[in-house]
């Protein structure tokens, strides 16, 4: 599957601002089944300073130095891409899900994608007793990894509402969890937290998702939007496998990366530092459009 994707990020400031510093993972990236043909960041004001740059676990960052004054900020991606992911295993065939934390722990690479990397707590996915248990029912003795979590993947689906009125980028793993609604963060970090509590290693994704619209109606421009949703490591054979608790599926063609980390600190798509006072409005828009 071939993907154009367009996302526009605009920031508007009550007041003129006079100086921004940034960093960007807006840009994504080749592997995990997918290829980058073209991409490009446009960015208005034009940067002084501007150095594109990888992090540690191999994502695209832009870091731009914005020193003329302006009450706005317009951040547009615009990226080619080809999808062609292997088809998943079944998931009743990997390994149980004990052996599987158990190669983990004993994994002695420290490389970007090792599973040592993603075992444990992070800032945004800590250890939450009550999400470990939950996550727990799933693993019964020796399951398969796959089969447990995909078991798990959609009862996240089933018992929790999407409801993007109910929780910020600020709000913490156990809120979401306790009141049962959020957006697809929440979901992936609840996902992300509960593996791990049982050591398995889980990582974050950042991304976009094809939104496919009823039969007879047009697809709105516009109307995508940034996704998240999380990897688990099912073993040295199978490796990382995409699991979307948002949508309960397991990663496909319609999955397009921008970036990996712990959380999504790792990979938030614009983040930094400005000098100002007011205030500030964001609006985004995100087109995901098959060619062809």
């Amino acid at each position: 599957m071939i993907y154009d994707v367009r996302h526009v990020t605009t920031y508007g400031y009550s007041r003129q601002v006079p100086f921004a510093r940034c960093i960007m993972r807006l840009l994504p990236r080749d592997g995990s089944g997918q290829s980058v043909q073209k991409s490009e960041l446009l960015i208005t004001p034009r940067p002084a300073e501007r150095n594109d740059t990888t992090c540690f676990f191999g994502n695209r960052m832009t870091m731009v130095t914005i020193t003329k004054p302006h009450r706005e900020l317009k951040v547009e991606m615009r990226a080619r891409l080809v999808v062609e992911r292997p088809a998943p295993p079944h998931p009743g065939l990997t390994r149980g899900w004990e052996e599987v934390a158990a190669l983990a722990l004993a994994s002695d690479s420290l490389a970007p994608d090792s599973p040592a990397q993603h075992l444990y707590p992070s800032r945004l996915a800590p250890e939450v007793a009550p999400v470990i248990a939950y996550a727990r029912e799933s693993f019964g003795k020796a399951r398969p990894v796959l089969e447990a979590a995909s078991e798990l993947m959609a009862r996240i689906r089933r018992d929790f509402t999407y409801d993007p009125e109910a929780t910020e980028v600020s709000t913490p793993l156990a809120e979401a969890f306790a009141q049962r609604h959020g957006v697809c963060q929440d979901f992936a970090h609840i996902m992300i937290a509960g593996l791990r509590g049982l050591g398995l290693p889980a990582a974050y994704v950042s991304g976009y998702i094809r939104t496919i619209p009823p039969p007879g109606q047009k697809r709105l421009e516009g109307a995508d939007a940034s996704h998240a949703w999380a990897l688990l490591w099912c073993g040295p054979e199978t490796g990382w496998i995409g699991l979307d608790p948002t949508n309960d599926l397991i990663v496909a063609d319609d999955h397009i990366v921008t970036a990996v980390g712990r959380d999504y600190a790792d990979v938030a798509p614009l983040d930094g530092v400005l000098i100002g006072p007011g205030s500030q409005k964001i609006g985004i828009a995100v087109d995901v459009i098959p060619v062809g």
